[in-house]
């Protein structure tokens, strides 16, 4: 397993139109092999920003790259960077290969 995460610092007042472009894209991960889940983390205040992360969980680190490197990808990021800047900086990125994993289960 493999997580790819991005972790952006959004200006103070603008978290709910942050969310509201999250919410309203379309993504295609849907569309690529290995891709398993997506989750939008809302963290910690600071005093000009909230932290948030985009979490991407893939089956292996190379249908990351694949994606990366697709139709998709180039689709679902054509408008980054277009209109006001809602974030502090370009986001960080962040990727994690599965060394143990563990399941509750009930």
């Amino acid at each position: 397993m493999y997580i790819a995460m991005n972790r952006f610092k959004v200006r103070k007042g603008e978290e709910p139109a942050f969310e509201a472009v999250w919410r309203a894209r379309e993504s295609r991960l849907h569309e690529m092999t290995g891709f398993s889940a997506f989750h939008l983390l809302r963290g910690p205040e600071g005093e000009d920003h909230t932290l948030y992360v985009s979490h991407t969980i893939w089956d292996s680190h190379a249908d990351f790259v694949a994606w990366t490197k697709s139709e998709q990808f180039r689709d679902a990021h054509k408008d980054a960077g277009k209109g006001p800047s809602l974030t502090i900086g370009h986001p960080v990125f962040e990727g994690f290969e599965a060394v143990e994993l563990a399941d509750v289960t009930a």
